[in-house]
Formats: C-alpha cells, structure tokens, sequence
C-alpha cells in the first residue's frame, strides 16, 4: 500500500486538488507532494487532516 493511502483517497473522493489541501494548510503544494511520499508524523498528519475538514465541510 502507497504511504498516506488513506489521505490520498479522501482528496480524490472529495474531488479536491493537492494545491488546495497544500493552500489550506499554508504550505507550497509541492510541499505536500513530498510529504505525501513517506507516512506523516503526528503534527503534519494533524495539519493535513484539519485542512482536508476545512476544505470539505466548506463546499
């Protein structure tokens, strides 16, 4: 299974773009393509997932 397996199908399920998630949590998106490659510590794994609530609880 590919690192972050599960963050990765919550933005395709949500039809959101890995520039919006990298915008909500104030980083570049390239950013979070590299953090996506290797599983997330406990703070970024907190950051990403308060961004992806932001982002779907606000279409």
């Amino acid at each position: 299974m590919e690192a972050n397996q599960t963050i990765r199908e919550i933005i395709y399920k949500n039809r959101l773009k890995n520039w919006q998630v990298a915008n909500e949590i104030g980083i570049y998106p390239s950013t979070l393509s590299v953090w996506l490659r290797t599983e997330l510590n406990d703070e970024r794994r907190e950051r990403v997932e308060k961004a992806l609530d932001q982002l779907i609880n606000n279409k």
